[in-house]
């Protein structure tokens, strides 16, 4: 006899709600799980322009989605990395999506560069071996391609409008069998026996029982925090900023494909280009600079004419004890919130939901198996950490002296995970290299190079080539990646060809 369909509920629509909609109706079979989500109208969402990491093309391959029509629908756009501007000494560095040089005999790149600074071989700066960086600074952009010997050198990620992506994913998922049901929670029933969630009941009175619930309401965390009472780990202590201004401008010639963060007095303002606008922000904090001084600061750095009025998000850095509890999973900022400095908030959904579907209760079962809720949420955790870790690095890492916000963030106590990387990469060059989570070997490299943080040795096997020829391989290298990178056409050329009505030929994409 075919068991019942598993009934799952969705509360809350935006990015996080309609990204669980869209990959829960692509990979579970229609006659074993129901799929509702609800949402109102009536609730904003925390829609700004977005930036994303390489894994969302893993996310919309999985969705099966065709780019062209993605960034058209999404007013979207190619992001190669960051730009972090006067988080150091006046300047800025670029952390790419790619690889700082090549490997050589299986050792890392890096320790053959310092190598060669300390034999006074002079290499050209670290980030001029990075086709992903040479390309950000000449605001040019193109597919990678297998073809080349620097296929796996780089790769890209997006920037769009994430109110467009939210509209877009609903559409896509109402065509393929998803019940959207326009209403606010009320009310939330519990089992008396177990203390799952049975039902929901909405302002109209309707009520929506179910199997198996996921909380993507936001910061309000209807179910998860408010109703199954999941404490809250505040994170304050290291990511002190608690408020964010964010305001839409008329689109600049400054057509990067990269965003940009720049350090200001009490933290830091984004950059987003986008097809029709651009979007930017100041995340702050309220210790050291007043609510009307960071937008201020904000709307005095616009590209253009503001588009509205800025809004005020509040928030704070940490995250929910547990991500899963009984029959009930949190998506989003439901789940935590870790400030958008690395552009990770669509990562942390798209993971989540990754492992939601390999570990979700069967139709059969019925009942949640709580070793499955241990392994989620061990992931979960880990995961959150390590990314708190690299943005902690950022600030910690940081010379600028004499304002109260950046001596605050440079001398405060570190996490003994961070603490650990640190000493680790002072001692000898080492960064960490994990094989399921973020960031990669040369994500750290950027911030801790372009920073001006240097180790006191390097790998001992980097000295097994001869001077002569570590030279010669670093200017052959040097001149290979500036050849790549100087031949690719600009940013603004590919976009107005790939999405438009007549679609650039897209080369085979190596991630």
């Amino acid at each position: 006899m075919q068991p019942m369909p598993l009934r799952i509920v969705i509360v809350g629509g935006g990015s996080a709600g309609w990204m669980c909609a869209a990959a829960a109706a692509q990979v579970l079979h229609p006659e074993r799980y129901r799929l509702t989500l609800i949402e109102s109208d009536e609730i904003g969402t925390v829609g700004v322009g977005e930036a994303t990491l390489p894994a969302l093309r893993d996310f919309n391959e999985l969705l099966g989605l065709d780019e062209a029509q993605f960034m058209r629908e999404t007013q979207g756009t190619f992001k190669l990395g960051i730009e972090f501007r006067n988080w150091d000494v006046p300047g800025s560095y670029i952390h790419p999506f790619g690889a700082f040089g090549e490997l050589w005999g299986g050792v890392e790149f890096q320790h053959f560069w310092m190598r060669a600074r300390r034999q006074g071989l002079n290499p050209p700066p670290l980030e001029e071996f990075s086709v992903a960086v040479r390309a950000c600074r000449r605001n040019a952009f193109d597919f990678p391609s297998p073809s080349t010997v620097l296929s796996t050198f780089y790769g890209y990620a997006y920037h769009f409008d994430a109110t467009l992506y939210a509209d877009f994913l609903r559409r896509w998922s109402m065509a393929r069998g998803v019940t959207r049901v326009e209403g606010q929670v009320v009310d939330v029933a519990l089992d008396g026996a177990q203390g799952t969630i049975e039902s929901l009941t909405l302002k109209s009175g309707q009520r929506i029982a179910g199997d198996f619930f996921i909380d993507c309401s936001g910061f309000r965390s209807l179910l998860l925090g408010d109703k199954l009472q999941v404490p809250w780990e505040d994170w304050s202590s290291w990511l002190p900023c608690d408020r964010a201004w964010a305001v839409p401008c008329e689109r600049s010639a400054d057509f990067t494909p990269y965003t940009r963060s720049t350090a200001q007095k009490g933290g830091w303002t984004w950059r987003i280009p986008l097809q029709h606008r651009t979007g930017n922000g100041h995340v702050f904090s309220t210790r050291y600079v007043s609510e009307d001084e960071a937008r201020a600061t904000l709307l005095g750095q616009l590209d253009g004419p503001a588009l509205g009025e800025p809004r005020l998000l509040k928030f704070r850095a940490g995250r929910r004890a547990q991500a899963w509890k009984r029959n009930c999973l949190a998506l989003g900022l439901a789940s935590g919130f870790l400030e958008p400095l690395e552009s990770t908030s669509l990562f942390l959904i798209q993971k989540a939901i990754q492992d939601m579907l390999r570990l979700l209760p069967s139709p059969e079962a019925r009942g949640v198996d709580e070793r499955l809720v241990r392994e989620f949420n061990r992931s979960s955790d880990a995961l959150y950490e390590r990314i708190r870790d690299f943005l902690i690095l950022h600030y910690t890492a940081n010379r600028r002296f004499g304002e109260p916000l950046w001596d605050h963030v440079r001398d405060y106590p570190l996490p003994d995970s961070l603490h650990h990387k640190l000493r680790l990469f002072d001692a000898r060059g080492h960064v960490p290299y994990f094989k399921d989570g973020f960031f990669s070997r040369d994500s750290w490299l950027a911030v801790l190079f372009g920073q001006g943080l240097m180790p006191g040795a390097h790998d001992r096997l980097a000295d097994c080539v001869p001077r002569e020829l570590l030279d010669a391989r670093l200017r052959e290298l040097h001149s290979r990646v500036a050849t790549h990178a100087g031949a690719m056409p600009s940013h603004a050329d590919i976009i107005g060809r790939y999405c438009g009505e007549a679609p650039v030929t897209k080369l085979a994409v190596s991630s």
